[in-house]
């Protein structure tokens, strides 16, 4: 075994360790501790994908060298490697975006204690990412609850207080659904290893036998899933929960949390249950109609809000509604669209998350629309990066959402059923209405409020500047080079198979 196929194990116990650490030191010094830290999971990502890029197949670490079923696997291939790269690089950028509104937003007490839960969730993250075990998958997924849950309350306010019990009993509901279904998985397989769950539902499946309790431990599993990912009408706890955190974690949250949770529930389709299985089951007709109504409501939910970032917030509930329509086409293309969708919704609305703070931050900390007039100019870094985010998301060409409302509609064409029609349709409506919520605010942060709607003096710094930066140019590389990246993830999805 080559010394990079350690690196999977390396990056998920050292987030663990370092957690434990942080909670002893002071403030900078976790800070700067964790910041390194995900810089060197980022290296360690980036070079597993590579590896598995140049050997074109995946490969499996056993824990501790013990076999299944005494032992653990963790696996990797193509598509581990891009989602674990592209999960560092967001949460990096997103630390170094918010970095400077951690001393506003969070009492100096608390902040080591941030970074604690910034390195566990990034832990939970990796092995979700990486874990071929079912029930360690679950365990990452309570140790992940339990980290976004600490991110919202954070503030200490009413308004985090509240959004966490809001997301927490949500999110229980969905754990606890998802555990059932693990449960009577394991009693009709008697396996948590995912490969060896698979052969076992495969044989079942060929002989027609306990159809019935295989079609209620998907449906169990996908709704458990769905409620934690946040997926209409599912999603009561998300306005509130990445409107009332820091800019940072709602950053964090909107792109990688839920976002985890769904390629959980891809590895579940292809590498549990198995596609044929799991599209028989007539579930992905369920993530369909969810997906396509998620996709209206939340954007009509959001031309009603005034506050910019619930605005934003209600944005990601139509996001994640384009990604259950592609998981609902039952195809490879759809599926190959859901993934890029992923990619780009976490680069774009992570940016948009952090820019809304910047230009808050110019504008009394308040966050209505009529408020943040001329806030753009203000903060003129800011500005840009919401306004490419804005793009991106309406669908503008160049931009990373261009691509992939291009790969869905492709994928709605390709079904040639009762769906494509209602796909073509629905994206094209939400297209409209993305447009009017964000054209509506960049014409707000663009529109001088009175003669002081510049300010000379202010300097948004250095790292926020490097970190929108870094947002801007991911954005145009996922929209200008997604061939390359399509490729990957097609590669990724077959060694699924």
């Amino acid at each position: 075994m080559d010394f990079v196929c350690n690196f999977p194990f390396f990056c998920i116990v050292l987030c663990l360790a370092t957690g434990v650490v942080s909670s002893v030191l002071k403030p900078k010094v976790a800070k700067v501790v964790s910041v390194t830290l995900v810089s060197l999971c980022l290296v360690c990502s980036l070079c597993v994908l590579l590896y598995t890029i140049e050997t074109k197949e995946s490969f499996t670490y056993m824990m501790g060298h013990f076999p299944a079923p005494w032992g653990n696997e963790i696996r990797a291939g193509v598509l581990e490697g891009v989602m674990a790269t592209f999960f560092t690089v967001i949460m990096l950028l997103a630390l170094l975006g918010g970095e400077k509104y951690l001393k506003v937003d969070i009492e100096e007490p608390k902040q080591n204690l941030y970074f604690v839960l910034i390195n566990l969730l990034l832990s939970s993250l990796l092995a979700l990412v990486y874990t071929n075990d079912l029930f360690t998958a679950y365990v990452f997924v309570e140790i992940n609850t339990i980290a976004a849950g600490g991110l919202i309350m954070i503030r200490s306010n009413g308004h985090s207080m509240l959004a966490a019990t809001k997301y927490m009993i949500m999110s229980l509901l969905g754990s606890g659904l998802l555990l059932i279904g693990i449960t009577l998985q394991y009693d009709l397989t008697g396996h948590l290893l995912m490969s060896n769950i698979k052969e076992s539902i495969g044989v079942l499946a060929t002989n027609g036998e306990y159809t019935v309790p295989l079609t209620v431990i998907i449906g169990l599993m996908s709704v458990g899933i769905a409620i934690k990912s946040a997926l209409f009408p599912f999603h009561a706890w998300l306005p509130d929960a990445y409107g009332y955190s820091t800019a940072s974690s709602a950053a964090i949250l909107s792109s990688l949390v839920s976002k985890a949770y769904i390629f959980l529930l891809i590895k579940i389709m292809y590498r549990v249950i198995g596609t044929e299985v799991f599209w028989s089951s007539k579930i992905t007709n369920v993530f369909f109609v969810l997906g396509v109504a998620g996709m209206l409501f939340g954007s009509f939910s959001a031309i009603r809000e005034h506050d910019m970032r619930r605005m934003i917030a209600f944005s990601s509930v139509a996001q994640i509604g384009y990604i259950y329509m592609g998981l609902g086409f039952g195809t490879e293309l759809g599926m190959v669209a859901a993934v890029f969708h992923i990619l780009s919704h976490a680069a774009t609305k992570s940016m948009l998350f952090v820019a809304c703070r910047g230009l808050s931050e110019v504008s009394g900390d308040k966050k209505d629309f009529s408020d943040l007039k001329g806030s753009g100019f203000r903060n003129k870094m800011a500005g840009v990066a919401f306004s490419v985010g804005a793009f991106s998301m309406v669908g503008v060409p160049l931009f990373a959402g261009f691509i992939s409302k291009l790969y869905l509609t492709s994928a709605a064409l390709e079904s040639m059923s009762v769906k494509m029609a209602v796909a073509v349709i629905v994206l094209a409506v939400s297209t409209i209405l993305n447009a009017l919520y964000f054209i509506r605010a960049m014409i707000s942060i663009y529109t001088p409020r009175n003669e002081h709607y510049r300010d000379a003096n202010f300097r948004p710094g250095k790292i926020f500047c490097v970190g929108m930066v870094c947002f801007i140019v991911i954005n145009f590389v996922l929209g200008l080079a997604s061939f390359p990246i399509i490729n990957a993830i097609e590669q990724g999805l077959h060694m699924f198979s």
